[in-house]
């Protein structure tokens, strides 16, 4: 058994389930249960949550009534919120946890500090990351592929609702084809919306691949982390 750090990041939208907004415990349930696995096989965890479930700052500005610094702020306190949940969810399923938060919020969780955050990793605890970058303007991709390079993570796993990277969307089109690999710059230079292109290109920068598959089978993101590609495109 090889020991991986692996950082998996999850949208705010994933954890609605079919309400389409706020949190499906069910959701946290399952969720849990396939980190639990990861971690029970040795290996160090890390998340990073969207928030997107409550709020997304781009979408709350969109009219001008409020102004972007704020709806983004706001969003990062959204990803606070599903990181609590994420949080008891994990720890309820037996695992132990912290939360380490980019924006100081001593009373639910731990101030952003690499060398705390590596330690805990050491330690065996599943670090959930929120708040995003601590910045406007940069989105919890962005958060995820600063996050992973700071704690000198092997990978990102972005969890989606599908399994790779199609050439179109393969909920709309039928013929749409899986690209099971990618390079950093075809990403960039033909849109391909791995995630955005700020940490697309911090990800490059630092080498760090980047793995997307569906976090809703369950045992794929322990068969990924094992090394199977089959289930997963990865851009690198």
């Amino acid at each position: 058994m090889i020991k991986k750090r692996v950082l998996v990041k999850f949208s705010g939208e994933a954890l609605a389930g079919e309400n389409g907004y706020g949190i499906d415990t069910k959701i946290l349930h399952f969720i849990s249960n396939e980190i639990k696995t990861l971690v029970e096989n040795g290996n160090e965890i890390a998340i990073v949550i969207g928030g997107g479930n409550i709020i997304r700052g781009v979408s709350a500005a969109a009219d001008g009534v409020i102004k972007r610094t704020s709806g983004d702020y706001m969003g990062m306190l959204a990803t606070a919120i599903n990181g609590i949940a994420i949080q008891e969810a994990l720890e309820h399923a037996g695992m132990q946890t912290r939360l380490l938060s980019a924006i100081n919020m001593q009373e639910v969780g731990e101030p952003f500090i690499v060398r705390r955050a590596k330690r805990h990793l050491e330690k065996g605890r599943v670090v959930v990351f929120a708040g995003g970058t601590g910045n406007p303007y940069f989105t919890t991709d962005t958060a995820a592929t600063l996050r992973a390079s700071e704690i000198e993570a092997e990978v990102i796993i972005k969890a989606t609702k599908v399994d790779g990277v199609y050439d179109k969307d393969p909920n709309r089109y039928d013929d749409a084809v899986k690209l099971d690999k990618l390079t950093y710059d075809e990403a960039l230079t033909e849109h391909i919306k791995v995630m955005d292109d700020t940490s697309i290109a911090l990800a490059r920068d630092n080498s760090m691949p980047i793995i997307i598959c569906n976090m809703f089978e369950k045992g794929n993101l322990l068969a990924i982390v094992n090394g199977n590609r089959d289930l997963c495109s990865i851009v690198e």
